[in-house]
């Protein structure tokens, strides 16, 4: 598939749908809808959809996995933490992919990576039966060597490296260390491909900083929902996908 890649220039936009959900709890009312996002983000040209099921269910919920297993006519990337209870609702829905993060109750957002080198023997018999199912298991980690290497050492097929830092070094005009920063993911990137891994990324991802991302050949897919969901505000979810999916496909060539 990597091979593939390189020869199309083609790079898959997965597109989070998590925040549609906080703005629907927000209120504690039906709308906005996550699946109707989900649904528009696939006319956009969404290549998958992901959706994180929080242990504290701060936004996606047990009934919106439900409504989008029954309606996506997409992949969808199940986000979760390597819990015995997501372990159940993965296997349950047996969705296409399923992406463990790791999760701490107090925080916004996932901070950072998995920290698969500690946990090896736990995490392989953890996703032994997710692989079984027919699932592809995917490890949300940084780019460090050793968390990739346990990654393909656990029988993981995917790693996603965290873009956050990135993100953040370039929003807070830090260019200089940015550009460190893409250099060790585009490092980590190669890497993590030569070990026979595909290659995702994600996390803070916005107009301004995806292109240097989407650039870097390895990679198979981004996944992106906070960015997205705001600029819908202003002009459309569609929309918003549709300009994100250009700047995608112009640093890649196309």
């Amino acid at each position: 598939m990597i091979q593939a890649l390189h020869q199309t220039g083609k790079l898959r936009l997965g597109v989070n749908i998590d925040h549609v959900a906080t703005v629907r709890n927000a209120r504690g009312s039906a709308w906005p809808d996550p699946l109707r996002a989900a649904l528009l983000a696939e006319t956009a040209g969404a290549d998958g959809i992901t959706a994180h099921l929080r242990e504290d269910r701060r936004h996606i919920r047990d009934a919106d996995i439900e409504a989008l297993m029954a309606a996506l006519t997409v992949p969808l990337n199940f986000e979760c933490a390597a819990t015995a209870e997501m372990q159940a609702i993965a296997l349950r829905h047996k969705p296409h992919a399923i992406c463990l993060v790791p999760e701490k109750r107090e925080e916004r957002t996932t901070e950072g990576g998995l920290d698969v080198a500690s946990d090896q023997n736990r995490l392989t018999d953890y996703i032994t039966p997710l692989r079984e199912a027919g699932c592809r298991v995917s490890m949300f980690i940084s780019h460090d060597p050793r968390q990739i290497e346990a990654s393909a050492r656990i029988g993981a097929a995917v790693v996603e490296l965290h873009t956050g830092l990135y993100s953040d070094l370039l929003a807070d005009g830090h260019a200089a260390l940015a550009d460190r920063e893409l250099a060790s993911l585009q490092a980590g990137a190669e890497f993590a491909a030569s070990l026979g891994l595909e290659v995702h990324a994600g996390h803070g991802l916005t107009y301004d900083n995806v292109e240097a991302i989407a650039a870097i050949p390895e990679l198979a897919e981004l996944n992106i929902g906070h960015f997205l969901v705001g600029e819908a505000i202003f002009r459309g979810l569609e929309a918003s996908i549709e300009e994100m999916r250009r700047r995608m496909d112009l640093a890649r060539g196309l």
